[in-house]
């Protein structure tokens, strides 16, 4: 894919899940990985979709649920999204104190909108990507929302759970980025759980229906509308933390055939 942000360099769509963002700590550990990347790679431009802090969509769920049994859908995406909004302004702040040349944007700022009357998962929204393009024209690094989109009259729509993934694989199609990445508290898939099984062995690269098949069995890893998404527009996902010399897990159509060509990249060679 070629770059659409009025520039010679590629753009690059990074999702850091809620999983990652437990804590301050963690927000600032997130940006120096943002700042070592953008230094190492100076050809790119990053796209990072970030998700609500771990368990923050829970406690406002619940908090909601304490005041009507069954809330309203419009209400709880407007609460839900302060969450996703929150992770955005703080990644966007610890990034602005270590120099790194960024900008934070809203749920509108980012384009991803139903173009008809409200429809919930599975209607996919369209990417109009134009405060997007100009953010990426002036900063090296643009956070963005997960999680969320806007419909027609403008309220705020989530995208289910796992929601950050879809949002990421859209942008980067959207956006026409190289590659999109999905930043994950574990370094890929692995034949069993590594928090439970510690000799899991890891696996290097899946199809997109290898991926599909596990999410079947409950390996959820990768949001399935994300990865059916990805594969129709023959988008590879790398699954990655930000520990530096960690494993990762490419996917893509063909799988191990296209493994060692994505691994040359410089975000592939990290993890």
């Amino acid at each position: 894919m070629s770059n659409s942000n009025g520039s010679d360099k590629d753009i690059v769509v990074l999702k850091v899940g809620g999983s990652v963002l437990t804590g301050s700590r963690a927000f600032r550990r997130t940006a120096l990985f943002l700042k070592h990347r953008s230094e190492l790679t100076l050809n790119e431009k990053l796209v990072v979709v970030v998700s609500a802090q771990k368990l923050a969509t829970d406690r406002l769920e619940r908090r909601a649920r304490g005041i009507v049994r069954e809330p309203g859908v419009r209400a709880l995406d407007l609460l839900w999204s302060t969450g996703e909004l929150r992770s955005v302004a703080l990644l966007a702040l610890h990034l602005q104190a270590i120099g790194v040349s960024s900008v934070g944007l809203n749920v509108h700022e980012t384009g991803s909108l139903f173009s008809t009357l409200y429809q919930p998962c599975p209607a996919r929204p369209s990417v109009a990507a134009g405060h997007l393009k100009d953010a990426l024209a002036e900063h090296a690094v643009v956070v963005v929302p997960g999680f969320l989109a806007t419909r027609w009259d403008g309220a705020i729509v989530s995208l289910g759970r796992g929601g950050s993934d879809f949002s990421a694989v859209l942008l980067a199609i959207g956006t026409r980025a190289v590659r999109c990445e999905l930043i994950k508290d574990v370094p890929g898939y692995f034949e069993d759980d590594p928090h439970k099984n510690t000799c899991a062995r890891h696996l290097p690269s899946l199809s997109f229906e290898d991926a599909l098949r596990m999410a079947e069995g409950g390996c959820e890893l990768v949001q399935p509308r994300a990865l059916l998404v990805a594969a129709e527009a023959n988008l590879p996902l790398i699954i990655r933390t930000t520990e530096e010399r960690a494993p990762v897990t490419v996917i893509s159509r063909g799988g191990k055939n296209e493994r060692a060509e994505l691994r040359e990249e410089p975000v592939a060679a990290q993890a």
